[in-house]
């Protein structure tokens, strides 16, 4: 049966405009005699059009396969991070490829977003994301706003930062510097990391780059002797349940050419995120803090229910990030984590899966 959870960015909605929100491919006509009929429920009681959802509560919809196209249509819809003139930026989902290549020729990013374009003009990317690595895609509008992003990419205007969830522990902050194949020759690649969390066993970095070759940070990373979590291409650990490669672009700067203006965009979702507790196994394990997620990334909290089931207790990793500078180690609940002081009262001990 699909459901949705209410988040605090939807309270204060009545039903139909939650609905018309979470659905959006569908008629409000049909949305509003599923609730008349009294299809749409919480907790088998019936709801009316006027109800107002609340923080937390659970609205449940009725098997349909018109419904489950709709939600499906849904799902493809691209999300927009930015639009300008002449820029749009998109959230890209881990899985999904940015643009037609072997086995992905009828989905991926650019086709979608292309479908969904009435602008009378292409829309292409700037740059590339790896498959599995999710975050915000810069691309641009006409052949024109595609060259002027270009040759700002080429001269470093713009700035990525990511979040990975790497094997072991390493050095607190470094440069990593060595030379990687690229197109049939050895190139220089330099990338930055930081620790934002750590339990000696593994560790969630927040990475920068200055060159920008394939598989860079995952190369170097393994090199490095820190494998990525779920990367099977570099060796890094693939504990049961892993459901991806665990790199995420969590930020996109540029300076906008065309209007001379700085963009800075925070990537919004983490879908299936870990991060991990100390001495509880080889997997991550994992904490329900939507709230914090939400406050710090501004999504809403049912970006959870496709989170990851390790038999174990659930975390989302997003909510060890963007909580300032000062770091301490503290102990709440029998779980001690390595973390930003400001977020301790941010956790909460969910039950097990």
């Amino acid at each position: 049966m699909p459901e949705y959870r209410v988040s605090e960015q939807d309270v204060g909605l009545t039903l139909e405009e939650f609905l018309a929100r979470k659905i959006p491919a569908a008629p409000l006509a049909y949305l509003r005699h599923l609730v008349k009929s009294g299809k749409i429920k919480n907790h088998q009681t019936e709801l009316r059009l006027e109800h107002l959802v609340e923080p937390d509560e659970t609205i449940q919809l009725p098997e349909s396969n018109r419904l489950l196209s709709l939600i499906a249509k849904a799902e493809k819809t691209p999300e927009i991070l930015f639009e300008s003139r002449e820029i749009l930026i998109l959230n890209k989902p881990s899985g999904l490829a940015i643009h037609r290549s072997r086995g992905h020729e009828t989905d991926n990013l650019t086709d979608r977003i292309n479908h969904w374009s009435t602008g009378g003009f292409s829309i292409a990317p700037i740059h590339r994301l790896d498959l599995q690595t999710s975050g915000p895609v810069l691309f641009g509008k006409g052949k024109k706003s595609c060259s002027e992003l270009g040759k700002l990419m080429m001269v470093g205007g713009m700035i990525k930062t990511y979040l990975a969830l790497v094997q072991g522990k390493p050095c607190r902050q470094e440069r990593l510097t060595s030379e990687i194949p690229a197109k049939g020759k050895l190139k220089k690649a330099v990338t930055d990391y930081k620790i934002i969390a750590t339990d000696g066993s593994a560790s969630l970095l927040e990475i920068k780059l200055h060159t920008g070759r394939q598989h860079q940070i995952r190369r170097q990373l393994s090199d490095a002797g820190y494998p990525l979590f779920g990367d099977q291409r570099y060796q890094g650990p693939r504990p049961k349940g892993l459901p991806r490669l665990f790199l995420h672009c969590c930020r996109l700067e540029l300076d906008d050419p065309f209007q001379d203006r700085a963009i800075k965009i925070e990537s919004p979702s983490l879908k299936n995120w870990i991060s991990f507790s100390v001495g509880r196994g080889s997997a991550p394990k994992e904490i329900d803090n939507s709230r914090a997620r939400d406050q710090f990334l501004h999504k809403r909290p049912d970006a959870l229910n496709n989170n990851l089931n390790t038999g174990s207790v659930r975390v989302d990793a997003v909510s060890l990030v963007q909580l300032g500078n000062a770091c301490d180690t503290f102990q709440k609940k029998g779980y001690k984590f390595t973390s930003n002081s400001s977020a301790k009262s941010g956790y909460k001990r969910s039950k097990l899966l």
